[in-house]
């Protein structure tokens, strides 16, 4: 089999959050751009879907309200964590200036979706499903592209004056350049599981402290998404003491949901997410930049995930995309974007491992069910309190402004779900 090539002016490898937004950015600024995602389609369970007000600002920006609102989703207004002594309201984002005032709950592959949707109807827009990324093409000591496997075991290199990591935290484009990342650890990992939500249940994101663990209650609409918060490396202790005992711990814990533990009968059932903190000491090297989770793994504290890889391609496209087109983009233009955004990323993993060492690790490591730390109780006992919160965890440091309207936007009438202009050629 002929290896195939094809030549752009970036390669974006991932197609999570960070990488299909990237890609949407640079079609809509007329930069041709070639998205590698490794899977067939973005069908992942238990994927980061809370998108926040700023990521919702960014997509009103773009013209996709409606289509989000077309989406299945919950819109969360407040957070609350409930101790034995209560439950205390921890964020409120109706006090928010913002048009969206809340979060809202969207599966993730529904999201990528309508977003490689959209970009498809730029014509210098290509998504290649089933592609995983194995290496970089490298020239005089400069990145020049991605060489990925396709579905039939077939090479394609795509040559690129950008390379785009935004392949997540365990990112094979940081691997291969070599960046060095700083570990700040974790005291928790987390257990994903689902219940049965009905009608009469109380809505929202709401969290259930007990003794040595914690759990996360999202509301999905048809079901609740749980979030069983356990210390870290402790699953197999967990599974040792037996399903009975899991499920009698969230019986107990959350008693409003006490009677749907019946329903954990398998531990097929239970997803594990080892929590990471951490970031890469250089976000760049001659022809690549990492973004997303790649560039910085987020605690799932407040959600942020999905919103800095969001802001994170916002800034990078903005700042990025004048030199592309002028074919003079430098490591300081790469540098750029790793400034704009060292504010935001250390900011907040600053406040979520405040956050795990004075409440997660208290929960963690308490013998029995506890009362609600000081600070919860401060911030439950001030709406302004409340509001700060809101606004930290639902526009969060630094949010990003769109760059200028598209240079092309035009409908392919012939596929508008074609993947794009060059996929169809690569594939043959």
């Amino acid at each position: 089999m002929t290896p195939v090539a094809v030549e752009c002016e970036v390669c974006v490898v991932g197609g999570g959050p960070a990488g299909v937004m990237a890609g949407l950015l640079l079609a809509r600024a007329g930069v041709s751009v070639v998205v590698l995602e490794k899977h067939a389609d973005f069908l992942r369970d238990f994927r980061g879907d809370t998108v926040h007000p700023s990521t919702l600002d960014v997509l009103g920006r773009l013209g996709l309200g409606a289509a989000v609102e077309r989406l299945p989703h919950r819109k969360v207004r407040e957070a609350s964590m409930t101790f034995a002594d209560g439950t205390y309201r921890i964020g409120d984002l109706t006090r928010l200036r913002s048009a969206h005032r809340y979060l809202a709950l969207v599966p993730q592959w529904d999201l990528l979706e309508m977003l490689a949707s959209h970009a498809a109807s730029f014509p210098t827009f290509t998504l290649l499903r089933s592609h995983e990324v194995v290496d970089l093409v490298r020239e005089g000591g400069r990145v020049v592209g991605a060489v990925a496997s396709g579905p039939a075991g077939d090479r394609i290199t795509v040559r690129a004056g950008l390379t785009i990591g935004a392949d997540g935290r365990h990112s094979v484009i940081r691997q291969r350049l070599g960046l060095a990342v700083t570990e700040f650890g974790a005291p928790m990992d987390v257990l994903w599981f689902r219940v049965e939500r009905r009608r009469d249940d109380d809505a929202g994101l709401r969290a259930f402290v007990g003794a040595g663990r914690m759990f996360i209650c999202i509301d999905r609409g048809e079901y609740w998404q749980v979030a069983g918060v356990i210390p870290r490396g402790g699953y197999r202790q967990v599974v040792a003491a037996g399903l009975d005992a899991f499920r009698s711990s969230f019986a107990t814990i959350v008693d409003d949901l006490a009677d749907r533990a019946a329903e954990i009968v398998d531990w097929d059932q239970i997803k594990v997410l080892t929590v990471q903190v951490n970031r890469a000491r250089r976000w760049h090297t001659p022809g690549a930049l990492l973004i997303g989770d790649a560039a910085h793994a987020m605690s799932p504290i407040g959600g942020v995930g999905i919103n800095l890889a969001v802001q994170d391609a916002v800034a990078a496209v903005r700042l990025l995309a004048a030199p592309l087109l002028a074919g003079s983009l430098g490591e300081a233009d790469l540098e750029q974007v790793r400034r704009r955004r060292w504010l935001p990323t250390v900011g907040t993993q600053l406040g979520q491992r405040l956050i795990q060492r004075a409440v997660i690790g208290r929960v963690l490591g308490a013998p029995q069910r506890l009362d609600a730390p000081l600070p919860v109780r401060v911030i439950g006992r001030s709406p302004m309190l409340q509001g700060l919160m809101g606004r930290l965890i639902g526009v969060g440091i630094r949010p990003e402004q769109v760059g200028p309207g598209p240079r092309v936007d035009v409908q392919r009438a012939e596929d508008p779900q074609a993947d794009g202009p060059q996929a169809e050629d690569l594939r043959e």
